[in-house]
């Protein structure tokens, strides 16, 4: 490992947004190098208001009194030129969500690094995290590499790796990563200043594309084997979530378990306290929390006790 007080402290410039990239800050301001400017996406609207919301990186970098930088986009000069003031020596980029032209990844000294949740070049694209449990993945973990301007393309720097539970949700796994991260991001930036990276080139061949997420994407489709949408329900947790309709409804499914039963695809086989049964392409699945309409998420045994009547044998789902 390299020795931390053999190099001067750096001058960083960060660029992220979400929560993912609020922990990889944090670290970089918990640590012996300087965040000189933060870049974010602009405020968004949200929540029932639509009032404009700072990012989590916007909100974390204002608690600690450095500069903010919010532009639309990176690729006209007076926004290279605001960058190239700060005389930075590395740019940390994590889930910013804007693509940094050539003249921005020569900028700083000694370049631009990504910290990706995936063991690249396994996902590359913005959903890496679901579309690992979703492909029912083994095992994933964070890749460090040296930005080109490529869609995750670059030489990988550092990796660190984790299993994938057979239990892991979106929400789970996110959660774990960004606690693996951030030290990756750490030691690579030692290595980048003692002069001891060693990048690799990814395999093209090996490079999967991990689409953005969408409520259209967590649409149940019963046909698939109950396996394949096991997984999905839980890569979609806790968003979009995976759903269908109940009686021209929408049914929201928050977990689920592998059954044994054949029926039409998405057609209710029993339902009792332990959970609705539903037929799958191949086998079945058993559904253990749902969302009705305007409700709250509930375990099925609640909504049984209040609501049987909605689910009787032989409705089909989807329809």
């Amino acid at each position: 490992m390299t020795d931390p007080h053999s190099t001067p402290p750096a001058r960083i410039v960060f660029a992220g947004t979400p929560d993912f990239a609020a922990a990889h800050l944090q670290a970089l301001l918990d640590s012996r190098h300087q965040v000189v400017a933060v870049y974010t996406q602009p405020d968004r609207p949200a929540g029932r208001g639509q009032k404009l919301v700072a990012s989590p990186v916007k909100q974390l970098a204002q608690k600690h009194d450095i500069p903010v930088l919010q532009p639309a986009s990176l690729r006209n000069e007076e926004a290279q030129q605001e960058l190239a003031a700060f005389d930075a020596d590395l740019m940390v980029v994590v889930a910013y969500g804007l693509i940094l032209p050539q003249v921005i990844l020569d900028t700083p000294r000694l370049g631009c690094i990504n910290s990706h949740a995936s063991l690249l070049p396994r996902w590359r694209g913005a959903a890496p995290i679901q579309r690992a449990i979703e492909a029912g993945d083994t095992e994933t973990g964070v890749t460090v590499m040296q930005m080109e301007a490529g869609l995750d393309t670059g030489p990988m720097l550092l990796k660190t790796v984790t299993p994938v539970a057979a239990t892991d949700t979106g929400g789970g796994l996110h959660d774990r990563l960004a606690e693996l991260g951030p030290p990756a991001v750490l030691a690579t930036v030692e290595l980048l200043l003692a002069g001891k990276a060693q990048p690799e080139i990814q395999d093209d061949s090996l490079a999967n594309y991990a689409h953005k997420l969408s409520k259209d994407c967590a649409l149940i489709d019963w046909s698939r084997p109950a396996i394949e949408i096991e997984r999905a329900i839980r890569a979609f947790n806790p968003w979009p979530i995976s759903h269908s309709l109940l009686q021209g409804q929408s049914l929201k499914v928050h977990a689920a378990q592998l059954a044994d039963g054949k029926g039409q695809p998405g057609e209710i086989l029993h339902a009792d306290r332990n959970g609705l049964q539903v037929a799958c392409g191949e086998g079945a699945l058993l559904l253990t929390r749902l969302q009705l309409p305007n409700a709250r998420a509930m375990d099925f045994a609640d909504l049984f006790n209040g609501r049987a009547e909605l689910f009787a044998t032989g409705q089909v789902l989807g329809q």
